[in-house]
Order: C-alpha cells, then sequence, then structure tokens
C-alpha cells in the first residue's frame, strides 16, 4: 500500500510518503511560514524525489486536529481534495495521537499536548499500547496537571509547545513527569502514515476536523442566536 501522508494541524509542517510499510521519504519543517503556500510544492518535490506519481497512492492520511484552525482545515481540505480526485480513501489521524506515539516504548502514560492559550491545551492520556487512557480535551493545564497527579504514575510529556507549559508540569508533578529531548516533541508525518495504514477509512464527505472546541467567530456567533 502506498501512502501519502499530511499534517500541517500545528506550527510543523510534515509530508511523508511510505510504501508497503517503509518510509520512502519524509518532510518536516519547524518555520513560521505560510502551510498553504508551501504545503503543495512540498508534496510535489517529495513525490519527485521518491519517484511517485498521483496514480500510484492507494490512500491518504491526514492529521485532522486538533491544533490551529487554519492548519487543520489546510491540510484536510488538501488531503480530500486528492483523494476525490484519484479516487482513493483518505484517513484522519489524531494530531494528538500521531505526537503520542513519539512516546510508545515508554513505561508509562505518555501525554500530547498543544497550547491553546490562556491556559488552556488540547491534550489526552495515553498508555503504553497506545489506547486513550484519558478522552482528548480542551482544558485548563493546571486542571490536567492535578488529575494527571492523582494517577501516581509516571508521565512522558510530549508537545511542540513543551516550553511553556514545561515549569507549571514540574512544579506539579515533580519526578512524576518524564520529558525527552526536544526531537520527540514534534509529530512526524510518517507516523501519520503508519497510523492511516492501521484505520479503516471512511467517506471522503464524512471526515470533518477535530478541533475539540468551537472557533472563536463561530462560538460568539452561536451566543449571538441563543441571545436572540
Amino acid at each position: 500500500m502506498n501512502i501519502l501522508a499530511i499534517d500541517t494541524s500545528n506550527y510543523v509542517m510534515g509530508v511523508a510518503i511510505m510504501k508497503n510499510g517503509v518510509v520512502a521519504g519524509e518532510y518536516v519543517t519547524n518555520i513560521k511560514k505560510n502551510h498553504s503556500i508551501r504545503l503543495m510544492p512540498a508534496i510535489d518535490q517529495l513525490m519527485k524525489e521518491t519517484g511517485t506519481v498521483p496514480e500510484d497512492l492507494d490512500r491518504i492520511a491526514v492529521a485532522h486536529g486538533p491544533g490551529s484552525y487554519t492548519g487543520v482545515r489546510i491540510g484536510l481540505t488538501t488531503a480530500k481534495t486528492m483523494a476525490w480526485t484519484l479516487n482513493i480513501p483518505v484517513v484522519g489521524v489524531s494530531s494528538l495521537e500521531a505526537v503520542a506515539r513519539q512516546g510508545r516504548f515508554f513505561s508509562g502514560y505518555v501525554c500530547p499536548f498543544f497550547d491553546a492559550r490562556r491556559g488552556l491545551v488540547y491534550t489526552g492520556l495515553y498508555d503504553q499500547d497506545m489506547k486513550l487512557a484519558k478522552e482528548e480535551t480542551n482544558v485548563l493545564m493546571a486542571d490536567w496537571l492535578q488529575g494527571l497527579k492523582e494517577l501516581g504514575a509516571p508521565v512522558l510529556f510530549v508537545s511542540q509547545d513543551i516550553s511553556i507549559h514545561e515549569e507549571l508540569i514540574r512544579d506539579t508533578l515533580g519526578e512524576q513527569a518524564v520529558i525527552p529531548e526536544e526531537p520527540y516533541h514534534f509529530s512526524r508525518p510518517s507516523i501519520v502514515a503508519q497510523v492511516g495504514a492501521m484505520k479503516e477509512p471512511g467517506l471522503i464527505h464524512e471526515l470533518v476536523p477535530n478541533y475539540l472546541r468551537l472557533p472563536e467567530a463561530e462560538a460568539k456567533w452561536l451566543e449571538q442566536q441563543g441571545k436572540k
């Protein structure tokens, strides 16, 4: 099975091509540039370098959130459009799960998270088998950490935003918290491809963003409608 994987759901942008379980190529950047401008050129270049033409693809896997609302939409729209054009399945992969799998060999819980501002995070808790021990949620980091403290077990934290919350994590959990070196904090599109290969694809139009919370503009609109 040949899979194209896309992840633009957060600051890091990644594209990978997996052929029959082998990573043929992977492109990852962690720079402040517009994903909408850079994504298709990155896909085109990677396909050329791996000797892949669109007709070779059997499936597309895409990180569908949570994360940046704009970033999620860019990746999802690109993946669905390509899948529809090529008449192949598209599979959505949790952006949090993709990061969590960086720590799948850790002998304890793995907690991926993305900063959501104002003390909030998008997060979830995975066990050693990469099954959800706590459902993905949008929550105050301070409250979430208190819940993890009650587990009394070691927790590996992986996040591109680790520097924002590291002090609070260490102050709350002490030695219970494990924070790895920087390279392990970033999502790898090859992992998105790997997870996408294991999932059962659904209908293209049924794949929607996994925001975990409404965009602010939509939330305000609904609030105004409720007042009316």
